[in-house]
């Protein structure tokens, strides 16, 4: 349990930090959208780019990528049908749907498959998913709900690729699919700047939380429960299920797609709410209180499955 001990500790630290910062008001009263805005159009796609551009695409066609899809489809589309029924809109509710079932594959997937799983590219799967997928899909039906003008088909069909996350994360894939090799003088710098990535987000939440009421009671309430418990509880039912049921998985690759299904709420769904300005508090305290729910989450499944 050390890795889950220890990266939960990493990133609480940090968002204390965060939470300083916005006390002592240090960065000013823009501070969190700054830092928010430079995670979002510079650091997270040079980080997005410089991971996928050296993955092992291989990763998306193994079985366990199929039930993290299938897994995150069935708790993503409950809180859509939810949001449908109760007129959440298609903002907020798209936000919720993120919330409830895209985990934090990288800077708390990673030190937990490193100390957990015993192998850091067991995530891989998880974070070329997402970033393939579920990301491109959800920025552009954000900003496609988001605008007031009605543009042009063809405007409306390269949404993605006016979108920085989703170019890095395209850009990547398509380097590492055609074995490029980015020059060092290139890559370098581009690592160092994804670098500030998440410290970045981090801080933005952390910063976030100040003057905050506690999650859970304010007008997004029941919007904000239903996303932790199928982030929480829901998605590593269905991985579970799904795992044993559908493609007979036993032992450690059980284990692997349980543990990484289990993830809380990645911090940058905070920065996509922020840039669109919609659903920040659904994601706000949907990632708070999936996080802290996280810790004995994964220690039960640990000593159920391990």
């Amino acid at each position: 349990m050390q890795g889950v001990l220890t990266g939960f500790a990493v990133i609480a630290v940090v968002i204390g930090v965060g939470y300083v910062i916005g006390r002592r008001g240090y960065l000013g009263d823009n501070g969190r959208e700054v830092l928010t805005k430079l995670a979002f159009h510079v650091a997270s796609p040079a980080l997005l780019f410089t991971t996928l551009a050296q993955a092992d695409l291989s990763v998306i066609f193994s079985s366990r990528l199929l039930v993290t899809a299938m897994s995150t489809a069935a708790a993503a589309g409950v809180f859509v049908a939810v949001g449908v029924v109760r007129g959440w809109g298609v903002g907020r509710t798209t936000i919720g749907a993120l919330c409830s079932s895209y985990v934090n594959s990288g800077n708390l997937g990673i030190p937990i498959a490193v100390y957990v799983l015993g192998d850091a590219s067991l995530v891989a799967p998880v974070l070329l998913f997402q970033q393939i997928m579920v990301t491109p899909i959800a920025l552009t039906v954000l900003d496609l709900s988001t605008k007031g003008e009605r543009r042009p088909l063809w405007q409306r069909l390269i949404t993605p690729l006016r979108n920085p996350i989703a170019v890095g994360s395209l850009s990547g894939v398509a380097v590492s699919a055609t074995g490029l090799t980015v020059p060092g003088p290139i890559l370098d710098p581009l690592k160092l700047i994804g670098g500030m990535s998440v410290p970045a987000v981090l801080l933005a939440f952390g910063i976030s939380l100040c003057g905050s009421s506690l999650p859970g009671r304010g007008s997004d309430r029941y919007p904000v429960l239903l996303s932790v418990v199928l982030k929480s509880v829901g998605q590593p039912l269905a991985a579970w299920a799904l795992a044993v049921g559908v493609f007979g998985l036993r032992d450690a690759p059980l284990l692997d797609v349980v543990v990484t299904s289990a993830l809380p709420a990645a911090q940058n769904l905070f920065t996509y709410a922020s840039r669109y300005r919609v659903g920040e508090t659904l994601a706000r305290e949907s990632i708070l209180l999936s996080t802290m729910l996280a810790v004995p989450v994964l220690v039960v499944i640990a000593a159920v499955l391990g």
